[in-house]
C-alpha cells in the first residue's frame, strides 16, 4: 500500500484569498505570489486556479516563470529578483515576462542589450528601492536618476517603483513608516506607479496599497502575522497536509519514545505513529505537545520527529486504530499554531514540503 501521506489543496480557497487581498485595495492591481512552487502548493496549477482573477503572477527567477509558461499561463508574470545575466534578457523578450530591476548594474546591462536589440519593444520593468530592508534595490540617492534612464528607453513600455517592507507584520514597529517615508523622498515630484504592499502591507498598512499589491502568504490562507488580525480571520486554508496512522503500541510507565528519549510516559501509554517525518517537510523542531487532529479532537506528537515517521500520545482517543486520517495542519490545526510550536513561520512549513508528499487539488 503507497505511503498515504497527503496536501490536499482547495484551489477555491486560494481563489477566496486572492479575491480578500483585492478586496483590500479597490483601486489596485495584485501580483499573485506563487514563487517557490506556490509555497509548497504546485505553481502551475495554482496559476491556473487564478489564471481568470490574478492581475499577474511573481515569482523569484526565471526558471519559475518558464515553467509557468510551460504549463500554459499567458498572464503576465514578475520576476522578483530581476535577471542575473545579460543572456536572460532574451528570454524575457521571448516568453514576454516582467522583470524587477535592483540595481545600477543591472541598469547597464539592459541598455547594453537594447543597443544591440533595437527591435525588441513592450518591456516591462519594476525598479526596486532599497527604503531600508538593505537586502535588494537601488539606493534611495539614485532612484531619479535611475528611472529617468529607464523612461528614456524605447523599448520599455511602462515602469513601477517597488519596494519591500521589513516589519510590515508587527504593526506597533516605526520601521514600515520611516520605508514609506524614504519611498516619498526617493519618488518625490515623480508621476510613477507603486508597489509596495506584501501580505503584511495588504492586511494592515492601507496607506501604502498604491497602484500595485504583491500578496504572497495570505493567498495560502496562512497569516503573516503574530497576533489575531481581522483580514486573517477571513482566509481560508489552502492546504490541509495529513498522513495516517501505520502502527499502535502499548508503552509501559518510565519508558521513552523516540531518538534521544526525549518524552518519558508517566503512565502507561498508547502511542500511534504516523507516515511523516523531516524528510517529508514536516520539521524536525515540532516538539512534544505540538497539536494533530484525529477523529474529530486534538491528541500531540509524543517524542522527536524523525526521518520517515512521528508519534502521538493517544490517552485521550482510545477508539483510534491503524489506518485512521490524522491532520497535521489545516482546517482543523492552523499551519499558524504549529509554525509556532516549532518556532518557526509557517513559510518554511508550506515551502518546505518535499516531493515525498503527494499533491491532490480540489477547485470547489
Amino acid at each position: 500500500m503507497a505511503r498515504n501521506l497527503i496536501a490536499d489543496v482547495d484551489l477555491s480557497a486560494i481563489r477566496h484569498n486572492y479575491c480578500l487581498a483585492r478586496a483590500q485595495a479597490a483601486h489596485a492591481h495584485a501580483v499573485a505570489i506563487i514563487k517557490a512552487d506556490a509555497y509548497g502548493h504546485g505553481a502551475v496549477r495554482v496559476a491556473r486556479a487564478l489564471e481568470t482573477e490574478a492581475d499577474a503572477f511573481g515569482v523569484a527567477a526565471i526558471e519559475e516563470a518558464l515553467e509557468l509558461r510551460e504549463g500554459g499561463i499567458t498572464r503576465p508574470i514578475l520576476l522578483l529578483e530581476g535577471f542575473f545575466e545579460a543572456e536572460e534578457l532574451e528570454l524575457i523578450c521571448q516568453h514576454q515576462l516582467w522583470t524587477a530591476m535592483h540595481s545600477l548594474e543591472q541598469l547597464a546591462l539592459l541598455e547594453h542589450f537594447l543597443q544591440q536589440r533595437t527591435d525588441v519593444s513592450g518591456l516591462h520593468v519594476w525598479l526596486k528601492i532599497d527604503s531600508g530592508m538593505h537586502r535588494l534595490g537601488v539606493h534611495p540617492d539614485d532612484v531619479q536618476s535611475a528611472l529617468k534612464r529607464l523612461k528614456a528607453l524605447a523599448a520599455v513600455e511602462s515602469v513601477v517603483a517597488m519596494s519591500h517592507f521589513a516589519c510590515a507584520d508587527e504593526p506597533q514597529r516605526p520601521d514600515t513608516l520611516r520605508q514609506l517615508q524614504q519611498i516619498d523622498r526617493s519618488l518625490s515630484g515623480m508621476n510613477i506607479a507603486r508597489s509596495l504592499c506584501n501580505s503584511a502591507g495588504v492586511m494592515h498598512w492601507p496607506q501604502a496599497h498604491h497602484q500595485w499589491l504583491r500578496p504572497g502568504i495570505m493567498l495560502y490562507g496562512a497569516s503573516p502575522f503574530a497576533e489575531p488580525q481581522p483580514v486573517a480571520a477571513q482566509l481560508k486554508p489552502g492546504m490541509t497536509l495529513s498522513t495516517e496512522i501505520i502502527a499502535i503500541r502499548e508503552v509501559p510507565a518510565g519508558d521513552a519514545v523516540g531518538y534521544g528519549a526525549s518524552w518519558i510516559a508517566e503512565v502507561p501509554t498508547r502511542i500511534a505513529t504516523l507516515a511523516v517525518g523531516y524528510a517529508d517537510g514536516y520539521s524536525r523542531h515540532a516538539p512534544s505537545g505540538t497539536p494533530v487532529w484525529l477523529n474529530g479532537r486534538r491528541a500531540a506528537l509524543a517524542g522527536r520527529v524523525s526521518m520517515d515517521m512521528a508519534t502521538v500520545d493517544l490517552s485521550l482517543h482510545p477508539e483510534a486504530r491503524v489506518g485512521d486520517r490524522v491532520e497535521l495542519w489545516g482546517a482543523n490545526i492552523p499551519v499558524n499554531e504549529v509554525a509556532d510550536y516549532c518556532g518557526t513561520i509557517p513559510y518554511t512549513l508550506l515551502s518546505g514540503l518535499t516531493r515525498r508528499v503527494k499533491r491532490r487539488y480540489t477547485s470547489e
